[in-house]
């Protein structure tokens, strides 16, 4: 089989075009780091009834998310730089809906991806007991769950200690994502993330559009401006408008090919 390896800000996948009969357990398999060719996931790509393309995204775990805001720019550029498409504005189908993608093509290649993401509906504040400590956590849906947990000093938040507690949370069902979350100014925050599957990665797009949702929720940034979320694997432009619709533009990048005997 082959696929191909790319990341968006280090939230790295496998990408294969093709839908397999077993793809949660292909990518436990090959997303071990040790046994396998190492990412946070793998997303296949195949025709779509309903839009241009369909992707479906399975966690390093085996579990299947709805939306990855990394993941799909990814998919513009594999289908456009595969020569699938000559489209630079296209729709994904996805277990979250239909997203659209603006393309952005310099020297025939996709450099950087616009997403509208669709809602990013921040709710009312909640809070948790965890290990006998109350967490206030803003929950927000991007197609898939969110909890936004404010802090006054991202180096000094529990990720490791706190975000996979918060995952399984009898609050949260079906499991959630954790961003941490600080607020630098009213155009830039600072998001860390324990992403529901697959546990701390260097960047997650739901997230950050969840983050920004929750922040013009709360009033630390303004709506319908751009808002800079600063992850781990670098930045991205999040814009909320008062219909809570979200804008992600971030880049794509594509690492490596490979093959493997499955």
């Amino acid at each position: 089989m082959h696929f191909t390896k790319m990341h968006g800000l280090g939230n790295d996948y496998l990408y294969v075009y093709g839908e397999p009969q077993n793809p949660s357990e292909l990518s436990v398999k090959l997303s071990n780091r040790h046994f396998g060719a190492g990412s946070d996931g793998m997303i296949w790509i195949s025709p779509s009834n309903v839009a241009d393309f369909k992707m479906r995204i399975f966690n390093a775990d085996g579990s299947e998310a709805k939306m990855c805001g990394n993941g799909i720019r990814c998919v513009g550029k594999y289908v456009y730089d595969k020569g699938y498409t000559d489209k630079q504005n296209l729709k994904i189908e996805t277990l979250s809906g239909i997203k659209t993608l603006k393309l952005q093509v310099a020297g025939g290649k996709v450099s950087s991806v616009c997403v509208d993401m669709g809602k990013a509906l921040a709710q009312d504040d909640l809070t948790i007991t965890v290990d006998g400590s109350e967490i206030v956590c803003t929950p927000v849906n991007v197609g898939n769950p969110h909890a936004v947990v404010f802090v006054d000093d991202i180096a000094k938040a529990p990720l490791y200690e706190i975000g996979p507690k918060i995952e399984k949370h009898s609050a949260f069902p079906d499991g959630v994502n954790v961003e941490f979350v600080q607020v630098i100014d009213k155009d830039n925050l600072r998001m860390r993330v324990w992403e529901r599957g697959s546990g701390v990665t260097m960047a997650c797009g739901t997230g950050a559009c969840a983050s920004a949702a929750a922040a013009v929720k709360k009033k630390f940034c303004p709506i319908n401006t751009l808002i800079n979320v600063r992850l781990d694997g670098g930045n991205l432009k999040i814009q909320i408008d008062e219909e809570h619709n979200a804008a992600m533009t971030g880049p794509a990048d594509t690492i490596y090919e490979g093959d493997v005997i499955v």
